[in-house]
């Protein structure tokens, strides 16, 4: 399901949840419609459409619910987005490739993938990378790739950019490690 700008979100029955993640209400119960439609939001989105691309933010369509059972207010988001993120999961997956298994410096990722500089033009680290590193650690991003790795940020990185290349389809197993990694976030639940 990908909605972004000029792209319609999927329909409201093909996005609703089968069930609501707060209180297990199923969707459909005694004839019943339990968790409803509740319109569509535009979320910001920002990364490359691929590696070696430019940086670009764009606004992707997700779809909003709403449980009747317990008021929970569900929003089904593309699968190129992560909870919480600005970036997509696999810009943030270049970029920890990038500084973590191919040894680039912050500043340089951050001028790739951030796809900004400081104001005043120098280039400086981006800490953003050891925080989403420490996400990772924590089990809190990509938890179904089960790499709690231990150990320095770069460390994390490293680890988590080999599980993502190892998530690659057949056909991007002969590029790089960036394009795998990038490939591989996409095909990460």
């Amino acid at each position: 399901m990908r909605g972004q700008s000029g792209v319609s979100p999927p329909t409201t029955d093909e996005a609703r949840p089968r069930t609501c993640p707060r209180c297990g209400q199923p969707a459909f119960e005694g004839g019943e419609v339990w968790i409803h439609g509740h319109g569509v939001v535009q979320r910001q989105q920002r990364g490359p459409e691929a590696p070696g691309k430019v940086t670009v933010k764009r606004e992707v369509s997700c779809r909003r619910y709403r449980c009747k059972a317990c008021t929970a207010v569900l929003t089904v988001v593309p699968a190129s987005a992560l909870a919480r993120k600005h970036f997509s999961g696999a810009a943030m997956a270049l970029a920890l490739t990038l500084w973590g298994l191919c040894g680039w410096s912050a500043a340089q990722v951050r001028a790739v993938v951030g796809g900004q500089l400081p104001p005043e033009g120098k280039p400086r680290g981006w800490r953003t990378l050891a925080r989403w590193a420490r996400q990772v650690a924590d089990g809190k991003l990509w938890a179904s790739l089960d790499s709690r790795a231990q150990g320095a940020p770069r460390q994390v990185a490293a680890r988590v950019a080999q599980a993502l290349c190892g998530r690659a389809p057949p056909w991007a197993r002969a590029a790089g490690l960036p394009h795998q990694a990038f490939a591989g976030a996409c095909h990460v639940n």
